[in-house]
């Protein structure tokens, strides 16, 4: 499909969904994501659900693709292959042609770019709010944890179509929990693995250098562990004639 056409469907669905009223306070408690960044097939698994399903609206600015290359271990030409678009060079930023005018005007506001989105919401907030979807009342797209939220359900068609149970709380109906009324493409447990593979993606491109931070850190362990070691037989040997 044309790229430009999924950016409009994209803002359509959107706008539908902007139309939604808040019924959840948006305090629901965080589910643990246990993403792993060092898990690199997740995170090239999480490549591809990005490029995907966020990529026709939500930019992240700060990679080039030949990093993501590189990092994540999968060389240029997979990356020309299957995670590019046809009028993207391998060293460009992974951007997208919706125009941030054209973002605000169609939604309100415009899609935000999700380079830092994991270092400011945090992996437990994205894993849960991903599987918080659910249809409100008047038919369009809610969340639990932001209630609201113009952003339309991308991965429906994997996780189903969720409905919430409604309780009256301090006289305000508040949803209780949620309830799997459609089936989608995967089971829940499997498409918890898929949401976790998508929050993978999105932590490591909060801080790429995290991977090779860590390799370089326990190297300079290691070696600190060594000198102190050494200093020690030293200062032993030194002190043992001086007594």
């Amino acid at each position: 499909m044309n790229k430009n056409v999924l950016i409009m469907l994209c803002s359509l669905v959107a706008l539908a969904g902007v139309s939604g009223s808040a019924i959840a306070a948006g305090d629901a408690a965080l589910e643990h994501a246990n993403v792993n960044i060092r898990d690199t097939a997740a995170a090239q698994r999480g490549a591809r659900l990005f490029v995907n399903y966020c990529m026709s609206c939500h930019s992240a600015s700060y990679m080039r693709y030949n990093r993501l290359a590189e990092d994540l271990g999968l060389g240029e030409d997979l990356v020309k292959e299957h995670l590019m678009f046809a009028d993207a060079k391998i060293g460009d930023t992974m951007e997208v042609a919706m125009r941030p005018a054209d973002g605000e005007a169609w939604l309100g506001k415009a899609p935000p770019d999700l380079s830092l989105t994991a270092r400011a919401r945090g992996t437990d907030w994205l894993y849960t709010y991903f599987l918080s979807f659910y249809r409100d009342e008047a038919g369009s797209w809610n969340n639990v944890v932001l209630p609201n939220a113009s952003m339309p359900h991308v991965l429906w068609q994997l996780q189903g179509i969720q409905e919430p149970v409604i309780v009256e709380h301090d006289g305000q109906p508040t949803v209780e929990r949620l309830e799997l009324a459609q089936p989608g493409m995967q089971s829940p447990e499997d498409y918890e693995e898929t949401v976790r593979d998508l929050v993978t993606f999105l932590e490591y491109l909060g801080e790429p250098a995290e991977l090779k931070r860590r390799n370089v850190g326990i190297w300079v362990l290691l070696f600190l562990v060594v000198f102190a070691l050494t200093s020690y037989a030293l200062k032993a040997e030194y002190w043992r004639d001086v007594h």
